[in-house]
């Protein structure tokens, strides 16, 4: 299967469309004039970012989780289905006499949630936090990886 496209640096002028998807067209106006001045605006929700490597009978999962308490941090396993959330809680350090020019730090709950080919041993799973990085050892279930079904 070939999933190479074509490079064609006439497509967006080959493609007009009078008919447009009006989000379509609000996305491209505030990515291209409005973009300097919403970025002001913009709130930037926490995120986690993963590594998942496979070695011998375990998955290792590296969960960039930076400035949350490890208390803040809850996990759950589920069959073949791992679910990670956390709460970045904001801290108001604003003393008296002076003022917040600029904040760029984020706050707020995220959740991430992926599947595994095989299911985890949930009782012997482990879990460390150490400078902002969720290190997380799942071991495989003995049997068969899932499979996906045919539909005849």
């Amino acid at each position: 299967m070939n999933n190479l496209i074509r490079f064609n640096p006439l497509s967006d002028i080959t493609r007009f469309d009078p008919l447009m998807d009006f989000d379509e067209m609000f996305d491209r106006f505030t990515r291209t004039a409005l973009r300097p001045g919403w970025r002001e605006l913009e709130t930037v929700e926490p995120q986690i970012r993963m590594d998942i490597s496979e070695a011998g009978n375990e998955y290792v999962v590296k969960a960039e989780i930076p400035g949350v308490k490890k208390d803040d941090i809850h996990v759950s396993i589920d069959g073949n289905v791992v679910s990670i959330s956390a709460e970045v809680k904001h801290e108001k350090d604003v003393s008296e006499g002076s003022r917040m020019l600029r904040s760029e730090r984020c706050y707020g709950k995220t959740m991430r949630s992926f599947r595994l080919d095989q299911d985890v041993v949930e009782d012997k799973a482990e879990a460390r936090y150490a400078d902002g990085v969720l290190e997380l050892k799942l071991p495989k279930k003995n049997g068969a990886p899932h499979k996906e079904l045919a539909i005849s």
